[in-house]
């Protein structure tokens, strides 16, 4: 895909992804069901943190093309290697396990991640924005841009710390309300958590895996930064 074409993507995908965190912000918290507590706000659902995640991730990579077309290519080599290092580690494998899991889980009992009750608050295209459309939008971006996963030790390494502060708000949010964020993890005794929690972190590393398989499997084994030097002639 040529650059400049590349960054008129980039800049839409980034303010839609802007527009529906704005939307999802302003959700009127005296319209909130009984099941949705306050403490936390929207912050504590690993849906609209990605949301914020993907809106950074592409306007991390908007700025990198807009640095390619007017050559800043030194800035735009390290502007780059963030960009790749948070896709690889987050942006692909938090929205494939956001969306597949939640859908998984909507249509076995939707009580226990999404409440019927949610459906008078947050409008149907609000909910596919937050946990449908995220899934083909992160495919098409391994379609239309190459990435460089990191050594894998690294990624999953990272994969795994931000997994872990995540477990941690979650049991934190836990400890002082005496509420779990979603209705699902009061099904199971603390064996029951570990054992759901590591089976997660099994899925999303799976995630990460398949994400850098279908880079290579598109772009090949030698995906390197491109050489702007070159380009920029």
């Amino acid at each position: 895909m040529e650059i400049s074409t590349l960054t008129v993507y980039h800049c839409l995908v980034f303010v839609w992804y802007f527009f529906v965190v704005y939307a999802i912000a302003h959700v009127r918290t005296e319209e909130r069901p009984s099941e949705v507590f306050l403490y936390g706000g929207q912050w504590k659902y690993l849906t609209v943190l990605n949301l914020v995640l993907q809106a950074v991730f592409y306007g991390v990579s908007f700025l990198a093309d807009v640095l390619r077309l007017i050559k800043k290519l030194r800035c735009a080599k390290c502007v780059i290697s963030s960009r790749d290092l948070l896709f690889s580690v987050l942006a692909f494998p938090v929205s494939t396990f956001v969306s597949i899991s939640f859908w998984i889980l909507y249509t076995y009992n939707r009580e226990l991640v999404y409440p019927k009750s949610l459906d008078g608050v947050i409008p149907l295209w609000l909910n596919h924005a937050m946990h449908t459309a995220v899934l083909p939008i992160a495919v098409l971006e391994i379609l239309v841009t190459p990435h460089r996963y990191p050594a894998k030790k690294k990624g999953l390494i990272l994969l795994g710390c931000v997994f872990l502060l995540y477990i941690s708000w979650v049991l934190w949010i836990y400890y002082v309300t005496g509420e779990w964020v979603y209705p699902l993890f009061a099904l199971f005794n603390t064996a029951g958590l570990v054992a759901f929690f590591a089976g997660s972190l099994g899925v999303i590393v799976t995630f990460y895996n398949f994400g850098e398989f279908l880079n290579r499997m598109i772009w090949g084994d030698a995906i390197v930064i491109l050489d702007y030097r070159q380009k920029g002639k």
